[in-house]
């Protein structure tokens, strides 16, 4: 069955630009967020902290900041190992086009960050930010994150599992 033809036509709007972390802690594990839904995406609800780049701000600076909203990890408590330089893109499905991010965009247009956690689990802190993103959260192997997110950003967890494989050990092994 073919998907209903969306309100609006994706090809008239534009990617959303945002940034994601893979936060890595002392044992190379990665910190996954089971994602408050405003829409019902399917029972994959894990992922990564990820957010918008407001105006005139960095990527990396944009990471950190969207890190703590979502995590309440300060920079203190975090440094940047590992970056994938692409712009990874996805595309909203066509049910959410037109009404998940805000209806203004056809999807995200990411930059990954690799970060090293070096604070310990007391320094997570879910409702840091007004803007809850996380229902809970744990630690889990790099190579599950793919298995963990909706299917329209399975593309982009493939390539960060790929590409941050290496940073993905214990931190007294660096």
């Amino acid at each position: 069955m073919p998907s209903p033809k969306p309100p609006v036509d994706p090809e008239t709007l534009p990617y959303r630009p945002c940034v994601g972390v893979a936060l890595f802690n002392k044992d190379g594990l990665v910190f996954v967020g089971n994602r408050i839904q405003q829409f019902d995406v399917g029972p994959k609800t894990w992922q990564m902290p990820q957010g918008g780049i407001d105006e005139g701000e960095s990527p990396s600076v944009a990471a950190f900041r969207e890190l703590q909203e979502e995590t309440g990890v300060t920079p203190e408590h975090a440094e940047i190992i590992g970056e994938i330089e692409d712009w990874l893109t996805y595309e909203l499905p066509a049910d959410l086009v037109g009404k998940a991010l805000k209806g203004k965009y056809r999807g995200q247009k990411q930059r990954w960050f690799a970060m090293r956690f070096t604070g310990d689990d007391t320094h997570i802190d879910l409702a840091a930010d007004a803007h809850q993103e996380f229902s809970d959260w744990r630690w889990a192997k790099l190579s599950e994150i793919v298995d963990l997110i909706v299917p329209f950003k399975r593309d982009i967890y493939e390539r960060i599992a790929k590409d941050f494989a290496p940073l993905a050990k214990a931190a007294d092994n660096n």
